[in-house]
């Protein structure tokens, strides 16, 4: 059979490509990983008092975190295609770290000198990112779940998307019992927890994602 026929002949009937798979396939996934982390923080670290909401801090961080989750799903969904489109998701990703990163140096530059290193730190600086890395493993699950169904070419970064979209997910669950009210701890904790679980994904991603 020449090649052409065999072309003609497999392609016969395939009709368009099916729209939106990755989207379908990354919204359970978001949506495990969130009501996940979200179950598991308030049932082993219990609920942020109502009352904090009053502040600007306990909304800064669901922003954050909602903002980075859709950018990383974005981006986790292009990188899902065997030719991916990275440009944009990365920017929006970027967008966000640097916005989050420039509210936190504001608010170390309101503070005084001897309140930036105890803002900074908090009571709970040492295990922050260990608690949203712990809290992002089902939406990591979930994500690479999602991802092993597309077609990802670039595994470590694809793995790295899941783990910076699960992370992002994971923070979130985490803002809903932490109580830090300092905005660079929050920049400075969460984002390291969001990292580590990125890091996490770009290891894994070789291994889970390999087709």
């Amino acid at each position: 059979m020449k090649t052409d026929d065999l072309i003609h002949l497999l392609a016969r009937g395939a009709g368009p490509a099916p729209r939106g798979v990755a989207v379908r396939r990354l919204a359970p996934s978001a949506a495990v990983g969130l009501v996940a982390s979200s179950l598991l923080a308030l049932l082993l670290l219990g609920w942020v008092p109502l009352a904090l909401y009053e502040q600007f801090a306990p909304w800064f961080k669901l922003v954050y975190a909602g903002a980075l989750a859709l950018a990383a799903g974005w981006l986790a969904a292009q990188l899902g295609r065997p030719l991916p489109r990275t440009g944009g998701p990365l920017l929006a990703v970027a967008a966000v770290l640097a916005g989050a990163a420039l509210t936190g140096l504001a608010g170390w530059s309101q503070m005084p000198a001897s309140e930036r290193m105890p803002a900074l730190l908090g009571h709970s600086w040492s295990t922050c990112p260990w608690n949203v890395l712990g809290l992002s493993l089902p939406a990591l699950a979930a994500a690479m779940w999602a991802l092993r169904g597309l077609a990802p070419t670039h595994l470590a970064q694809a793995g790295a998307a899941a783990g910076l979209f699960a992370g992002a997910l994971g923070a979130f669950g985490y803002a809903l019992a932490c109580t830090e009210l300092a905005l660079p701890f929050v920049a400075a904790w969460y984002t390291l927890g969001v990292l580590l679980t990125a890091g996490l994904g770009a290891l894994l991603g070789p291994r889970v994602l390999r087709w």
